[in-house]
């Protein structure tokens, strides 16, 4: 009588091998000059590069929320990824850093193989976009701890800076635009509410219902996060005193993370129009405004605090590099986040 293996406990160790070796290539893909060896072994090496005086290594880790049920349903997971990377590199460029390596946890109840290198081609994008190295990562089949066909996902990025090029927000004074770069929609925050707004209750949409411009409710939902790399950069040459991923909170609780105490901003509203998608969730489950600005970005991705007379070559800076920006608000003397009526 043959013994127990782990295959017959769940854990296929072939499969897993099979999805490493279609990694290689994606990884690959991704190398930069500053990554020492390659994929497969216990731990990922990356040197500093030589440019950055006194560098400081940033660090952030995120996951996607429960915008993977969307993905699910769907069966589509070549996007997914680019979400992973995106709320990893987006919160450490507000520094001021460059990103440098990325490494990603996948974690499944049983491996599809295929599945798994949809999942990995994704973040491999997003590292592209993000111009840093996909240095690594952890694949873990766990037997009955997930659904059928479930993963979870969670990414953890590394960027440098120098010491003395730190954005910190001190540098914020009274008067400073801010200005703000548009979203590619719900990014990967509020999809609980999202979607018992938009899937319970007594008429529930559907993920193949049409919406927007020749797509479905599902096309949109998964619009990929926004990377801002390069947005940032952009930002820093135009000396930037301050800037701020909005993510899950939204403008009302992420700007308050930038601002030096005593000081918040005042902000329009009126000079930017927000996807339909927000439209539709407010309408459909009765959001007030207010748990909509604290729950969603409202069209808001990402924003910059500058000298008032920078903000206008930012702005067409950015735009001229096909972002959509725009003069939102401004730093007042009062702590908050107020939007004019």
């Amino acid at each position: 009588m043959a013994g127990l293996t782990y295959r017959d406990a769940g854990v296929d160790i072939e499969a897993g091998e099979q999805l490493v070796e279609r990694i290689k290539p994606l990884a690959q893909s991704t190398r930069s000059e500053h990554v020492l060896g390659s994929l497969g072994g216990f731990a990922g090496l990356c040197s500093l590069p030589n440019d950055i005086e006194d560098p400081v290594l940033v660090s952030g880790t995120d996951g996607v929320g429960t915008k993977l049920k969307v993905a699910f349903e769907l069966d589509r997971h070549d996007t997914i990824g680019i979400d992973l990377v995106a709320m990893c590199v987006n919160d450490i460029i507000t520094t001021g850093a460059r990103p440098l390596f990325f490494l990603d946890y996948f974690a499944t109840a049983k491996l599809d193989v295929d599945q798994g290198e949809a999942v990995v081609k994704g973040i491999a994008q997003g590292c592209r976009e993000a111009e840093c190295a996909l240095l690594g990562g952890e694949t873990a089949e766990l037997p009955g701890f997930y659904a059928s066909g479930e993963y979870d996902l969670a990414g953890f990025v590394v960027g440098v800076v120098s010491r003395k090029h730190i954005i910190d927000g001190k540098a914020v004074r009274l008067g400073d635009h801010l200005v703000g770069i548009a979203s590619s929609g719900l990014h990967s925050n509020g999809f609980s509410l999202a979607r018992r707004a938009l899937f319970d209750g007594d008429a529930p949409l559907s993920l193949q219902d049409p919406f927007g411009s020749g797509g479905t409710l599902g096309d949109t939902l998964l619009r990929p996060t926004k990377i801002y790399v390069r947005a940032a950069r952009i930002a820093l040459d135009h000396d930037a005193h301050a800037m701020c991923h909005i993510t899950g909170g939204g403008l009302p609780e992420n700007l308050p993370r930038v601002t030096p105490e005593g000081l918040g901003f005042a902000i329009d509203p009126s000079v930017w129009s927000p996807d339909p998608i927000f439209g539709l969730i407010q309408e459909r489950g009765g959001v007030t405004d207010a748990e909509m600005r604290r729950t969603f970005n409202m069209g808001v991705g990402f924003t910059m605090v500058v000298d008032p007379n920078r903000s206008t070559g930012l702005v067409d800076a950015l735009n001229a590099n096909a972002e959509r920006a725009f003069v939102m608000g401004e730093v007042i003397d009062r702590e908050g986040v107020s939007f004019l009526a």
